[in-house]
């Protein structure tokens, strides 16, 4: 069986995190999504939140695993027989942070890493950015699914 791993924040997840979800799981017959737990940071969604956003959005792929990690994702990856990193890559800057985490993350394991040039569409886009817009008002429904810009929505106007 091909197992890969797409990890990340997910602070929500955004249409350009569902892209490269949804290729990977064409090429893969099971993608775990990893939801990166980072004790020094305060997201707006608690790790549940996301998790289960997440579920919401891929149920329709029908071979993704959504779980939270805390630590090495190489030891994720090993704790599940996954030998398959999937990241997308939005611009040239990523490139040069994600080889170096690629070529440490194959040094310590073996785990390969592949890079998927992310959708022009969704190019610009990040959680950050989703967030800082949404919390000005701003239009975000084409940059999340309907359920996220829901919750974002609710979230944001708790306030």
């Amino acid at each position: 069986m091909r197992r890969a791993v797409c990890p990340g924040s997910f602070d929500p997840i955004t249409n350009g995190h569902l892209d490269i979800i949804a290729r990977a799981s064409k090429l893969y017959d099971v993608v775990h999504v990893a939801v990166m737990i980072n004790m020094s940071k305060k997201g707006l969604f608690e790790i549940e939140e996301r998790i289960d956003l997440i579920r919401q959005v891929t149920r329709e792929f029908g071979n993704v695993e959504v779980e939270s990690f805390h630590g090495l994702l190489v030891d994720f990856c090993k704790e599940r027989d996954i030998p398959a990193i999937v990241k997308g890559l939005r611009a040239v800057s990523d490139f040069d942070y994600e080889l170096q985490m690629a070529q440490m993350n194959n040094g310590l394991s073996g785990v390969e890493t592949l890079f998927v040039p992310t959708n022009p569409a969704y190019s610009f886009l990040s959680s950050s950015l989703v967030k800082e817009v949404a919390s000005w008002g701003g239009d975000i429904a084409h940059l999340v699914p309907p359920v996220v810009l829901e919750a974002l929505n609710k979230r944001l106007t708790k306030g």
